[in-house]
């Protein structure tokens, strides 16, 4: 029988809170200049045990997680010590979606130079329509995607309907957090799987909501059983998610940003502050609505 989730202290500082950021965003009229007081918490710590017998892998796994998790047995030891201090001084750069109109800060650097991440740009931004599909019924999409494969990060853009067997109502006002997180992690699937089996394999660890510039914006922290390899051959092996979900024209606007659970205690403040950052732009001539032209592909 496989191992159960395991419990994961969370930092439960998803809400925005962009002090560490500097002088980074001054050119853009984005969150990082507004810092709402976060309301109560909507739903507290759920875990779930898996009792699923197949390899993860069955249900889902992508190419590139198997890439990232056959680095991190080697290249965990290599991080330098990034203590509680590391994080007021870091350096991050704005990233603007000027097609699906949104914006967030990501880390770059330490000013002491003594760590730097490498992000790359593994998917441009992207209209809705051309977008990759995360699932066969094509309904949660990626529109941007960045990558560091040394230090095993991923920062991911998706835009999708809201699934209704999650979220019944079309007033999202009635939404609460854990809802909008189940509705989003239904649709991740890259395999046609039910409820269950995605459950068997994810774990909720928070859910909360915040309001932003008066609209709700939906912040949620979640574990991902991942399929042991060769070179991490641990059974009881996960990426440690943070994620946010708003709301627009009725379609959810996502990111998710993760990393290996062995690293977390070193990179999961940085991706936290990323995801408090995630701010829906006023749309401009350059936006492309989700609903706009379904059938093109460029």
């Amino acid at each position: 029988m496989a191992a159960s989730l395991p419990t994961v202290k969370s930092h439960h500082s998803l809400s925005p809170n962009f002090a560490i950021f500097g002088n980074n965003a001054q050119s853009m009229p984005i969150s990082s200049r507004r810092k709402p007081k976060m309301r109560g918490k909507s739903s507290k710590t759920v875990v779930c045990s898996s009792n699923s017998s197949r390899p993860f892998l069955q249900n889902g796994i992508l190419r590139r997680d198997l890439m990232f998790l056959g680095l991190s047995s080697s290249l965990s030891l290599a991080f330098p010590a990034l203590g509680a201090g590391a994080e007021e001084e870091l350096k991050t750069d704005l990233f603007v979606d000027k097609t699906n109109a949104y914006s967030y800060l990501y880390p770059t650097a330490l000013p002491s130079g003594k760590f730097v991440f490498k992000w790359v740009e593994s998917r441009k931004p992207e209209r809705y329509s051309s977008a990759a599909p995360l699932s066969p019924d094509a309904r949660l999409r990626i529109v941007s995607e960045r990558v560091d494969f040394i230090d095993n990060l991923i920062i991911t853009v998706s835009i999708g309907p809201p699934n209704p067997l999650f979220l019944k109502s079309n007033d999202k006002s009635t939404w609460n957090a854990k809802d909008v997180a189940n509705s989003v992690l239904a649709d991740k699937s890259a395999l046609r799987v039910t409820t269950s089996q995605r459950t068997d394999g994810t774990s909720i660890l928070d859910a909360h909501s915040s309001t932003v510039d008066s609209e709700p914006y939906w912040y949620y922290e979640y574990l991902v059983r991942k399929s042991p390899t060769e070179a991490a051959p641990s059974s009881n092996l996960y990426r440690h998610f943070v994620a946010v979900t708003a709301e627009r024209e009725g379609y959810l606007y996502s990111l998710n940003a993760s990393t290996l659970s062995m690293q977390w205690d070193k990179m999961g403040p940085f991706l936290e502050k990323t995801v408090a950052s995630f701010h829906l732009l006023p749309p401009t001539e350059n936006y492309v609505p989700p609903y706009k032209d379904p059938w093109r592909f460029w």
